[in-house]
């Protein structure tokens, strides 16, 4: 079994709803997303997927975050802009673009907490 990642960032704001505490308030984050493919069947080239192909899909998804606030952009005007909404929100989106499958997201809010999302 082969395990390929690759790595956005982006910069954005956010506020936590039906939250009580700091995060409640309108804050920023340099946002780091990880994205976990597994497979078993390498290509002809000797790999499991190129690396251009899903950096490219998962700087479009992050895109429309990049410096904006959160709150303000769909899903999340709707959905609480959480790191582990948006771990799954990220998920999904790489999963319904990409042949591979998707084994996690990973989203980091700061260099010490994250939140992950994969499915059973």
């Amino acid at each position: 079994m082969y395990e390929v990642m690759v790595e956005a960032t982006f910069d954005a704001a956010h506020c936590l709803r039906d939250y009580e505490g700091p995060c409640a308030r309108i804050h920023g984050h340099t946002y780091r997303v990880q994205v976990v493919l597994r497979g078993d069947v390498l290509s002809n080239a000797g790999m499991l997927v190129d690396f251009r192909d899903v950096r490219s899909r998962l700087h479009s998804i992050v895109a429309a975050f990049d410096h904006q606030l959160m709150n303000d952009v769909p899903p999340f005007d709707a959905l609480n802009p959480t790191a582990e909404n948006l771990a799954r929100y990220i998920y999904d989106a790489m999963k319904a673009d990409l042949k591979q499958a998707v084994a996690r997201v990973t989203v980091w809010e700061t260099p010490t907490a994250c939140a992950t999302y994969l499915e059973p």
